[in-house]
């Protein structure tokens, strides 16, 4: 994916609806003021007073975006109550909240600009945001290949364990391990900056995602520095695409759907040309 394919998916990202406007409005402050960073555009005015499953929504949101880990089961259970048969998309379109002003974020501080962003936003209450997140953008990063496979999986995994994502700390993906990828190198990720066994670029790469989940709006020169001096632009790019890939975990872990398909240990798992997950 080039760079004016990936502008046009976040084009089309910001562009998409949950089906209620007043929903997409309230998700898209929320998250922002979560992150402290410009709310992306609003389909309509702020509602003055919410509603009882809505002021449910704004507090699940809140929690999404500032730590997904603190999602417990009562707050679930009232919104999947409060929201019924539109949760799973109602989140879907949260994650596109929490995230794009985190790519936009990343992508400024490395000189990269604000890929996707438009002066106007013609919203689209056709497409399933399911449909385009999860089986469209998602893959499409997937099947980026300018990072080397152990660094994209270094990535992931550091995602992972902020996320508390039980499925995505069990995987372990092929070509990584095949590329030099190992139990030594990814145990060293937890502690990543006294570890040997993972290279500066590694170093780098980690504080990035490190920025973009905990602190968007403040990615210091140091971290950014870092990024440019061991990352191409192409590579750069992709790295953010693959904290926000990596970040569609978080809406398993809402939901409390992220189990483990193993009883203990790890399960192994590639990615194939067309960005699919495969797994042995």
């Amino acid at each position: 994916m080039g760079r004016t394919a990936v502008a046009d998916r976040l084009t089309g990202m910001v562009a998409l609806s949950s089906g209620d406007d007043r929903a997409d409005t309230l998700m898209r402050l929320i998250c922002a003021r979560t992150l402290a960073l410009p709310p992306l555009p609003l389909p309509v005015e702020v509602p003055t007073e919410n509603t009882d499953a809505e002021s449910v929504l704004v507090a699940f949101a809140e929690q999404f975006s500032t730590d997904v880990t603190g999602i417990g089961d009562n707050q679930r259970t009232r919104f999947l109550e409060a929201w019924g048969a539109d949760a799973f998309r109602t989140v879907v379109t949260m994650y596109v909240a929490d995230f794009v002003p985190r790519v936009w974020a990343g992508c400024e501080a490395l000189g990269l600009g604000m890929p996707g962003r438009t002066a106007e936003v013609d919203f689209d209450g056709q497409t399933d945001p399911i449909d385009f997140v999860l089986n469209g953008f998602v893959p499409e990063v997937a099947r980026m290949r300018a990072l080397d496979p152990v660094t994209t999986e270094v990535v992931r995994l550091r995602g992972a364990a902020a996320h508390n994502c039980r499925l995505c700390q069990s995987l372990r993906e092929r070509h990584a391990l095949d590329a030099g990828g190992s139990e030594d190198v990814y145990g060293q990720i937890t502690d990543f900056e006294r570890a040997d066994g993972l290279s500066d670029a590694h170093k780098a790469a980690l504080r990035y995602v490190d920025a973009l989940i905990w602190t968007p709006s403040n990615i210091g020169e140091d971290v950014a520095g870092g990024v440019r001096k061991h990352f191409s632009t192409k590579q750069a790019l992709e790295l953010t695409l693959d904290v926000m890939r990596n970040g569609a975990n978080k809406i398993l872990v809402s939901l409390g759907s992220d189990a483990a398909r193993v009883d203990e240990g790890t399960e192994l798992y590639e990615i194939d040309e067309a960005g699919q997950t495969i797994f042995a």
